[in-house]
């Protein structure tokens, strides 16, 4: 019972526990006032608003938007598309709650989208923008995912989950009337069996169907035991579908290997367009029809490998590649109206941005600053749109913005939505500015970047969290961060970083760790906070440090390694290299790519790389979290390092965070700040008296 009391006192405390005492008030404040904390709060985060699918009309005239918004009572996002007028900004709710996924019309006098029916179902429906009238256009038993309007406006073509038999083994005994038997035997044959955020996984495919956009029963195009789902996208003789699948033999246990294929939509017929070994994606058609791009690479089995932008005849003749000479990985490939570029997406140290490639291969960078969805932790991520006179439309957004619709046009980027102006009105946020880093390992520069407390004074010194991103193939950037923000209105300073093995770095850099991590990334992190500590900023004697996924792995990692950290809280870790690739919902890909070998193979490279390795030598107080429906690190890993703390006799703590997934962890307001304010308490279990 007390360790109950311990674990919800942890979850639920308030800011109070970990926070420094307010700011002093201004001499001009009025005597015995009391002024409002001008920091940003716990309770703030439910009123974080951004925007998210960013589409801009064909005409580059209007933009719709999924605004997204957290609703204080129900604990989850509130979702409507908007529309902006781009000449004035002039921005107007569709009226329809929920409402998600816009996607124009050809011509640009309809807007597609997905929003609940009155039996709650999510369905298709369309707008006709001249008269605001809209109508259902599906009655789908499934939700419908990605979709695209035919070139001439008159067919969408979506997916959709099939529901399967699945495996049976014996015949069921049917029960007496009035009988309470407990649930029948579930059954499991499928090799994708589970997926994170989704848990286990009902028997069925996706697959494609196109509908009629004056409405009628929508046909299903694709079938058979494999899964057709991701983009489609129409060619333009309006009869083809495009799209990317893997319809190899041993296609579950080959999650590497799509190609690109057309579906007729008129009789079905599938044509199978490339065949190289590895992944072929997002394949777009230009405006003629002659050429098909598409973005993947020649899988070499490492760790991280760039997407490369390639074209192919619309008969999926030779294809050429156009980026070979560019070493970021690009996504999302469009065409221009003319059909002599292709626009795509990049991050590049850290920070995501839009290019033009034309097709004898030159790179043209034209925008940057687009931002994802995430605002927990400053990850990478956003995608563009286009308009046909090239005019750019993506979610924009920095350190101290979530992101925001915005335009890019000739060189220059207008921001046309500020979507959390009252929430910042009078907050005094956290800075976030670069910091230098030299690695002690092989002298390899390092992005990092350093979070100032709100009211940051150079003369004094502060407590420093280092917070390390997951991955480990992914990057962070200079963007908004909830839990950064909040770490800092607690009074520390936080650092994080790039380490080896990020991406956006081009594949060197990334596979610097390929069948070796953590190794030297342990290293770039401890420069970064040797360069944070050389700033004169940071108290030397209250070191902290945390991170989620593999930054769950390295914080375990960490205090392995060095005594140097007050206290750690290891969020979502790997532990156990061998129990996680055979309990990760990607387990037919991690051990294959990760490691080269199956843990019965190599046993020892399993146990030399797994942070359970080094628990003998832990003596920070380390506390470790976890989602309960985390099917990525599976509750299991936190749990062996929690056991193995506890059998050491070395402080520590588990929480478990209910319903959650692993991508999902912090998904929830509440959750987040419970959180946030579980790991500050810890913290402030061990943080000594800040130091002159």
């Amino acid at each position: 019972m007390a360790s109950r009391c311990l674990l919800i006192s942890l979850l639920f405390a308030t800011s109070a526990l970990a926070q420094p005492a307010p700011p002093a008030a201004p001499r001009s404040a009025s005597p015995g006032a009391t002024l409002p904390d001008r920091r940003f709060q716990p309770l703030d985060a439910f009123g974080l608003a951004q925007a998210t699918d960013v589409q801009i009309s064909p005409d580059g005239k209007h933009i719709a938007y999924t605004r997204s918004s957290e609703d204080i009572l129900t604990d989850r996002a509130r979702r409507e598309i908007w529309l902006v007028d781009v000449a004035s900004g002039r921005q107007t709710p569709l009226g329809v709650p929920g409402s998600a996924r816009p996607r124009w019309s050809p011509d640009g006098d309809r807007l597609a989208y997905v929003a609940a029916a009155a039996d709650g179902r999510p369905q298709l429906h369309v707008r006709w923008i001249a008269t605001g009238q809209s109508a259902a256009l599906t009655a789908l038993p499934e939700s419908p995912s990605d979709m695209a309007w035919s070139r001439d406006g008159r067919q969408i073509a979506f997916t959709m989950f099939v529901p399967g038999e699945g495996t049976t083994l014996g015949t069921p005994v049917a029960k007496p009337e009035g009988a309470k038997w407990a649930d029948p035997i579930k059954v499991i044959g499928e090799i994708n069996y589970r997926a994170d955020g989704e848990g286990y996984s009902r028997p069925g495919y996706n697959h494609i169907f196109v509908v009629s956009t004056e409405g009628g029963a929508p046909r299903q195009l694709s079938f058979g035991a494999f899964d057709d789902g991701g983009s489609v996208e129409w060619m333009p003789d309006g009869r083809r579908i495009l799209f990317s699948s893997n319809h190899g033999k041993d296609w579950q246990r080959e999650p590497m290997n799509s190609d690109v294929f057309t579906v007729d939509a008129v009789d079905g017929r599938l044509t199978q367009l490339t065949t190289r070994d590895g992944p072929d994606a997002s394949p777009t058609a230009s405006p003629d029809g002659r050429w098909i791009a598409y973005v993947g690479f020649d899988d070499k089995k490492l760790g991280d490998q760039n997407n490369q932008l390639s074209i192919m005849p619309a008969d999926g003749g030779a294809a050429r590649v156009l980026t070979a000479g560019f070493d970021r990985s690009v996504d999302n490939p469009r065409w221009a109206a003319d059909g002599k570029a292709i626009f795509v997406d990049y991050a590049d140290h850290g920070v995501t941005k839009v290019a033009r490639v034309t097709l004898d291969g030159r790179v043209t960078t034209l925008a940057e600053g687009l931002v994802g969805s995430d605002l927990d932790r400053p990850y990478s991520g956003g995608s563009s749109t286009v308009a046909k006179d090239g005019t750019l439309a993506f979610p924009l957004g920095d350190a101290s913005h979530p992101g925001d619709v915005a335009i890019a046009r000739k060189g220059t980027t207008r921001r046309l939505t500020n979507l959390n102006a009252d929430l910042f009105a009078g907050k005094t946020l956290a800075q976030v500015r670069p910091l230098a880093v030299t690695s002690s390992a092989g002298g390899l520069p390092i992005d990092a970047w350093m979070v100032t407390p709100p009211g940051f004074d150079p003369a004094r010194k502060y407590p420093l969290i280092l917070e390390i991103h997951g991955g480990p193939f992914a990057s962070y950037g200079p963007i908004w961060s909830t839990q950064d923000q909040l770490y800092a209105a607690a009074g520390y300073i936080v650092v994080y970083a790039n380490p080896r093995g990020s991406t956006s770095y081009g594949e060197g850099f990334a596979n610097r760790i390929h069948h070796n991590y953590p190794s030297e990334d342990y290293d770039d992190l401890m420069s970064v906070v040797d360069a944070a500590i050389a700033t004169g900023a940071v108290d030397a004697d209250n070191l902290f440090v945390t991170g989620g996924s593999g930054g769950g792995l390295l914080t375990a990692w960490i205090v392995g390694k060095t005594h140097r950290f007050k206290a750690a809280v290891s969020q979502k870790p790997v532990i156990d290299w061998t129990s996680e690739v055979l309990t990760v919902d990607g387990y037919t890909f991690m051990a294959k790519n990760w490691f080269g070998a199956m843990p019965w193979e190599d046993p020892q490279q399993y146990w030399r790389r797994s942070p359970l390795s080094l628990v003998g030598n832990v003596t920070t107080p380390t506390a470790v979290m976890v989602g309960e429906e985390d099917h990525r690190t599976p509750p299991s890993e936190a749990e062996q390092l929690y056991a193995a703390l506890q059998i050491r006799a070395v402080p520590t703590v588990l929480i478990r965070v209910p319903g959650a997934s692993h991508h999902g962890l912090a998904e929830r307001p509440s959750q987040l700040i419970g959180e946030t304010n579980a790991i500050l308490a810890w913290f402030g279990r061990y943080r000594s008296a800040a130091r002159p």
